[in-house]
């Protein structure tokens, strides 16, 4: 059993910043690989980045330059920090994790990112 809880979403305005936490419990030992989805309204699900247990990144096109995913492995933690925000931004981000052992996936709750003047 995995938990993701996921915290740090709000309103901001364009041009601003947020940070977008995940942290993991329970069975974490066979996690691999996490990341961040978000999903805008009328829109599917989209991935917009990864991190491995190795440190490797990969981001989607429409947020490289502006989104740094990073890990803190004492808190078992994922963070999304967000820069250069705009109205397309705006989504409910979701936390997600990847079981190398069993061959499944974990997602958190979501959390509302709203980028609005």
């Amino acid at each position: 059993q995995v938990q993701l809880a996921e915290s740090g979403g709000g309103l901001v305005q364009p041009g601003g910043s947020l940070r977008l936490s995940c942290a993991a419990s329970g069975s974490i030992f066979s996690i691999d690989v996490m990341g961040w989805y978000r999903q805008a309204p009328g829109k599917q699900r989209e991935l917009v980045t990864i991190i491995t247990n190795g440190g490797s990144t990969n981001y989607a096109d429409s947020v490289k330059g502006r989104f740094t995913i990073s890990r803190d492995n004492a808190k078992n933690t994922v963070y999304l920090q967000m820069n250069s925000l705009t109205p397309e931004d705006t989504a409910v981000y979701t936390c997600n994790a990847r079981d190398a052992r069993w061959k499944t996936a974990y997602w958190g709750q979501g959390t509302q990112v709203t980028v609005s003047s």
